[in-house]
């Protein structure tokens, strides 16, 4: 079983900064993919920033410049920190990993973290 914990996230003005921590934990071989999406209500998922395991990132355009991602893969923790927080930022984020559970198997599976509420005012 595979769980992903996020923390972070609450109440910040406009212009201000948060950062978010996931922590990926259970049955875990390797991890490739790691990132953060965001879902407002009556809207569908979007991606925020992923980020593979070498390192290699891409981000949504609308965060470019403000937000970066980063990840320490020997704790299986991905990480985003959000600066110039505008109002259009408020939302609930998701942590996302793709985890391949055992070493006999080729299968990745995508995980979701519970959802942090992150809200912006102006």
């Amino acid at each position: 079983q595979v769980q992903l914990v996020e923390s972070g996230g609450g109440l910040v003005q406009a212009g201000g900064s948060l950062g978010l921590s996931c922590a990926a934990s259970g049955t875990i071989f390797s991890i490739s993919s790691m990132g953060w999406y965001r879902q407002a209500p009556g809207k569908e998922r979007e991606l925020v920033a992923v980020i593979t395991s070498g390192g290699r990132t891409n981000y949504a355009d609308s965060v470019k410049g403000r937000f970066t991602i980063s990840r320490d893969n020997a704790k299986n923790m991905v990480y985003l920190q959000m600066n110039s927080l505008k109002p259009e930022d408020t939302t609930v984020y998701y942590c996302y990993a793709a985890i391949r559970g055992a070493s006999h198997s080729t299968v990745e599976l995508p995980y979701w973290g519970q959802g942090t509420q992150v809200t912006v005012s102006s």
